[in-house]
Order: C-alpha cells, then sequence, then structure tokens
C-alpha cells in the first residue's frame, strides 16, 4: 500500500502521518509498514536541536497508526464515517533512540479482537534492533462532529 492508499484509511495528514508504506498485511493477523525519518520532521526543531531525536510518543503513535491501518482492513470501516480511537498503551519500552536518516519498521499483532474492540502488539524497529515494542487497544467509531 503506498501513501496515496494509506490516506484513505487514515484521517492524519501532513505533518502528523507517520506511516509512509504498508509492505505486508494479513487480514485479522499482522501487518508491516515503514516510517521514513527525516531531518524535515517539524518536532526536530525541539526535540532536540543539539541531537535530534524522534519523540518516543511520536514512535507509539507511528505504531497505532499501523494499527488502525489493518483494523480498518478487517472490519466495517467507512472511510469519512469510522475512525479507530487509541484506548491504551501498555507495556512501552524503548530500547534504542530513533534519529533522522533511520527507517523506522513497523510490525503489528493483533492479540484480541471483540467485535469492534482491538488489542495489538506493536514493534518498532531499525535495522534489526528493536527501538520500541508496546501492546496496544482501540476501538472502531462514528465521526460524531
Amino acid at each position: 500500500m503506498n501513501i496515496q492508499e494509506i490516506l484513505k484509511f487514515l484521517p492524519h495528514r501532513y505533518p502528523f502521518i507517520l506511516v509512509d508504506r504498508v509492505l505486508e498485511f494479513e487480514v485479522d493477523t499482522s501487518l508491516v509498514a515503514i516510517k521514513n525519518v527525516t531531518i524535515n520532521e517539524p518536532y526536530f526543531a525541539g526535540h532536540f536541536p543539539i541531537k535530534a531525536v524522534m519523540p518516543g510518543v511520536l514512535i507509539a503513535e507511528a505504531l497505532a497508526q499501523a494499527a488502525a491501518i489493518l483494523a480498518s482492513q478487517a472490519s466495517t470501516f467507512c472511510p469519512g464515517e469510522t475512525l479507530f480511537y487509541l484506548g491504551s498503551i501498555e507495556n512501552a519500552r524503548f530500547k534504542r533512540m530513533v534519529v533522522p536518516g533511520d527507517q523506522l519498521l513497523l510490525k503489528i499483532e493483533v492479540l484480541k479482537r471483540r467485535s469492534h474492540f482491538w488489542k495489538f502488539k506493536g514493534t518498532a524497529t531499525v535495522s534489526d534492533e528493536i527501538a520500541c515494542v508496546a501492546e496496544m487497544t482501540c476501538a472502531e467509531g462514528k465521526i460524531e462532529l
């Protein structure tokens, strides 16, 4: 799935879209995606100007966005009518700094699904080194303006 296809499933737009490409997915099971980390990311201007480091919360957000893409492939998802809302992030561990020039490999696996509620395990790696691992939940819900 290229960026144009991803934008059909995620409501996020620049500068907050954190998935660049989906490499593979298996419905109701798993997804592998990438996020190319560049010095042009707006958060690097302040985090940190002397030593640019991707904030851990944005690594977790990239995993959550990848999980939402996987969930949207296996549900009654209707773009423009429903969204996947992050419910929790548990057992998050950050093991490696992510810096400009890195490519995050985002791996998502479904741990449990019940109706419109999902639990995932996400692992973000750079060059086969774990940057972040976390469990997260999300729920599909109607967009109410």
